[in-house]
């Protein structure tokens, strides 16, 4: 699906299923240097549950024109604007490592336009190291290689996959390679500039439910715990032996999480 936001494209993956008006809608939200395939399955899960998906490319990443935005803040101003122009005046927003900081952003700029709120991977900051953040500002491959180390779980690693014929990380990889250059850097450097978590989960009024790997070595457990206890009607899910890249690594853990969040069953039934 593609729509014009600021005079730009912007490209939305809507699961299969048309977007439609009588439908609550979810917004997700991909980490940085990835975009909107890294929510294949449970994207494609929601829109045939009931609901309006939109997997959004961020400006500068994947089908999406423009450049790659410099702050959370401002990525957080056009997913306002992709709402305005669909004239969206409610959804959840869903997003993983730098879009969970993104989504939460949202949420305390316009509380009322968060029905629910979902953060994957994630803490109130993500300080990022000084080899990862010069390996990506070189455009050197090394920044990739940091990625895929630091951001898959041991069983991943050793090229376990829940999904029988698939290299997770050999996965991650190819999505980060295809990146224009300067993007990951670019969404580094946000992220390592944010200093106002902890400010926006305070105005956070949704229910929220994070998601965080047991053994994730990027937005370790300790911050996704600390993150949770900073936001009222806050649950945490703690994924077993998972690392940073909750969504390829746990796929149905993700999906029922997500499910039992926004009331699916209980939505079909009605």
């Amino acid at each position: 699906m593609q729509i014009t936001v600021n005079g730009l494209s912007v490209f939305a993956a809507t699961g299969g299923r048309a977007h439609l008006p009588d439908r609550p809608t979810a917004v997700f939200l991909h980490g940085a240097g990835l975009d909107h395939t890294v929510w294949a399955a449970q994207s494609r899960w929601l829109s045939f549950h009931g609901w309006n998906v939109l997997a959004l490319d961020l400006p500068g990443h994947g089908a999406s024109a423009g450049v790659a935005l410099h702050s959370i803040h401002a990525m957080a101003e056009w997913v306002i604007a992709v709402l305005d122009a669909l004239k969206v005046d409610a959804a959840a927003v869903i997003g993983h490592s730098m879009g969970s900081l993104v989504s939460l952003a949202v949420a305390s700029m316009v509380p009322a336009r968060v029905s629910h709120l979902a953060l994957i991977g994630t803490a109130a900051a993500m300080p990022v190291h000084a080899d990862l953040l010069a390996a990506a500002r070189d455009n050197h491959h090394d920044a990739i290689d940091m990625v895929n180390l630091w951001g898959y779980g041991y069983a991943a690693g050793i090229g376990a996959s829940p999904a029988p014929g698939l290299w997770m990380v050999g996965l991650g990889e190819r999505i980060l390679e295809r990146a224009p250059k300067g993007v990951l850097f670019t969404d580094l450097d946000a992220c390592n500039n944010h200093r106002d978590g902890l400010a926006h989960a305070a105005k956070v009024t949704s229910p929220t439910v994070l998601i965080c790997g047991e053994k994730d070595q990027m937005t370790p457990l300790r911050q996704g715990r600390a993150l949770s206890e900073a936001i009222i009607q806050s649950r945490l899910v703690i994924v077993p032996g998972a690392g940073h890249m909750l969504m390829a690594e746990s796929p149905d853990v993700i999906i029922e999480a997500l499910g039992t969040h926004l009331d699916v069953k209980s939505r079909q039934r009605r």
